[in-house]
């Protein structure tokens, strides 16, 4: 797999929040030392994933409002996110709910990277 500590890193800092093993803090920290528009994608795959009744929606969609309510420099690299080409390549071409974590993220990280 090409990319394969990028691909490490975006999938524990996506996972860490889906399932709660990081810290707000911890998980903050990492958002704000990645790549703006690999923020917005993530936080955007665990919105689709865990929208519309999901029974961990909670849990899940409770820890991306808290880490990006608690610093604002997390929505100003959404906002920078949101806007990279990536991001529009993305969504005019796939939807989230077509991947699970392991492909969403080598998908993107192969985009970002290559």
């Amino acid at each position: 797999m090409a990319f394969e500590g990028e691909t490490r890193e975006a999938l524990y800092l996506l996972q860490g929040i889906e399932n709660g093993t990081l810290s707000t803090t911890d998980a903050v920290r990492l958002v704000e030392q990645a790549d703006p528009a690999l923020v917005y994608l993530l936080f955007t795959w665990l919105r689709s994933r865990y929208g519309g009744g999901h029974p961990a929606a909670e849990g899940v969609l409770g820890r991306v409002v808290e880490g990006t309510s608690k610093s604002s420099k997390v929505k100003g690299i959404l906002r920078e996110g949101q806007a990279d080409p990536i991001v529009t390549w993305f969504e005019e071409e796939h939807e989230y709910r077509e991947f699970d974590a392991e492909s969403f993220v080598a998908l993107i990280i192969e985009k970002l990277e290559g």
